[in-house]
């Protein structure tokens, strides 16, 4: 493998269409391009992934139908007002949908077929001062429904979602009224099968296309961008229309992360192109553009800096932060400086770039570390100004559900860069920060190794999942378990 989620009106409003297509598309543009600008994070959803949404989608709608008491309805028939209260399903036969990715759309394609419903409830009548009423049985037979929708994005970089087309057939219907004078019109109601079918079918198409403005509405309300502290935000629009094929559906987010009191970074995203995994239901890839932007906007607001006293080095480490034992790497300290505590101030001076090859994540630092000596009085004495470029290796694996890494060191090269207490060399001085550098991944390593557990929604959880890193990139390919019965 490379890379190496009765008035039969009554009827619709009681089978509640608006419920059924509505609630597998839902579950669908939640499993959480034309051309523009470039993706950084890409998310392809694949038919397997498709088909468990339809799957889960027709389950949820099933169970919700049989515990729904719908709305009121009323209406007139030859000058009699009707009204069917109470109207409960009792049984629904709700046939698993076929939903189907749609090129020619950039959407879906969804179709029920031969769904049947049970309905109870009660009747009044109103004719003049004549009020009558009892209560009523209804079924209604093959009950076809197709919806045809688009997906795109408005200016913010939502998802949208349209209605192009509905129809909705309705096979036959079966009405018996029990209770008051119903023996006088129950004669007449297989003379308005035809009407009550029309009726029907005239209401199926308005509540799907309803249900899925309010289904648009949802997702223009949905935020593109994610706060992470007051100033620090990841930005999450899509960049471009979906991309639909036969077999899949692409969407390409932003991925950028900015700090909003200082400038964007001053680099863009390189295209990249995920490869499609039919066997699992999401692949997911990663640019190393986010990474970096998060990087940017960390050294942007100064955090990538730390001061190092001789207080936080460990008591068993025998090379101690002050003058007498610095001696052997810096001779003149002893000399010039006897006996004085020390500090280093420690920082990024270029902004750290990860680098996605295939395999491996690459991290190149360019430091600086500016070492002064302390007076009893706190007077800070600038010693010397050392350059360090570091280049890091590590890998990056999922296991047992968990995101897991290793880090090591490739290159350390430490240079002076400025001194106010004469020249020295830096050999020994190198191979000290070295070892501390070693000893500090072997720590790090061993959390890299505990890893941490993959992001989860509430209802939902990946598994199966494999990572990799390809060029540019890091990819993951995944399955997703939904638990059902946390939605109740």
């Amino acid at each position: 493998m490379p890379f190496n989620l009765v008035n039969h009106s009554a009827v619709i409003q009681l089978s509640r269409p608006r419920k059924m297509l509505p609630a597998v598309i839902v579950v669908l543009m939640l499993i959480s391009f034309t051309r523009g600008e470039n993706p950084a994070i890409q998310v392809i959803l694949t038919r397997k992934g498709l088909q468990y949404g339809k799957h889960l989608g027709a389950g949820w709608v099933q169970e919700k139908l049989e515990h729904i008491t719908l709305p009121d309805f009323n209406g007139e028939v030859l000058g009699i007002h009707y009204i069917l209260t109470g109207i409960t399903i009792t049984k629904c036969d709700f046939p698993e949908p076929i939903v189907e990715f749609n090129p020619n759309n950039t959407g879906f394609t969804t179709s029920i077929s031969g769904l049947s419903v049970a309905l109870t409830g009660g009747w009044v009548t109103h004719f003049g001062l004549i009020h009558d009423g009892g209560s009523f049985k209804m079924a209604i037979f093959g009950l076809d429904v197709t919806s045809v929708v688009e997906l795109g994005k408005d200016s913010d970089g939502h998802l949208s979602v349209t209605s192009v087309s509905c129809d909705a057939q309705v096979g036959d219907v079966d009405i018996r009224f029990e209770g008051g004078a119903s023996w006088i019109f129950q004669p007449f109601v297989e003379h308005f099968k035809g009407w009550i079918r029309g009726e029907i079918r005239s209401k199926i198409c308005p509540n799907v296309e309803e249900s899925i403005v309010s289904l648009d509405y949802h997702l223009q309300a949905m935020e593109v961008s994610i706060q992470v502290d007051e100033d620090l935000v990841l930005d999450i629009p899509l960049t471009g229309v979906p991309v639909i094929h036969a077999s899949s559906m692409i969407l390409g987010l932003k991925g950028e992360f900015y700090d909003r009191t200082h400038e964007r970074p001053p680099f863009e995203a390189q295209n990249f192109t995920v490869p499609e995994q039919p066997d699992y239901m999401l692949s997911m890839g990663l640019s190393e553009f986010t990474v970096n932007s998060a990087s940017y906007a960390l050294y942007s607001r100064g955090w990538l800096h730390v001061l190092i006293t001789d207080s936080m080095i460990p008591p068993y480490i025998h090379v101690r932060l002050n003058t007498s034992s610095m001696g052997p790497y810096v001779p003149q300290l002893p000399k010039m400086f006897p006996g004085l505590l020390m500090n280093l101030q420690v920082y990024a001076s270029e902004v750290p770039m990860f680098s996605f090859q295939p395999g491996v994540v690459k991290l190149d630092l360019a430091g600086a570390v500016k070492a002064s000596a302390i007076e009893p009085n706190s007077t800070q004495i600038p010693l010397f100004k050392l350059n360090v470029d570091l280049q890091f290796d590590g890998k990056v694996w999922v296991a047992a559900g968990r995101l897991k890494g290793s880090m090591g060191l490739q290159n350390l090269t430490l240079t002076l860069a400025g001194s106010e207490v004469g020249h020295f060399e830096t050999d020994t001085l190198e191979s000290l920060v070295k070892m501390g550098v070693m000893a500090g991944l072997a720590k790090l390593n061993v959390e890299l190794g505990k890893g941490v557990v993959l992001p989860r929604m509430r209802n939902t959880q990946l598994v199966n999942t494999v990572l990799g890193v390809e060029e540019g990139f890091i990819a993951m390919c995944s399955d997703a378990e939904v638990f059902t019965d946390r939605f109740n």
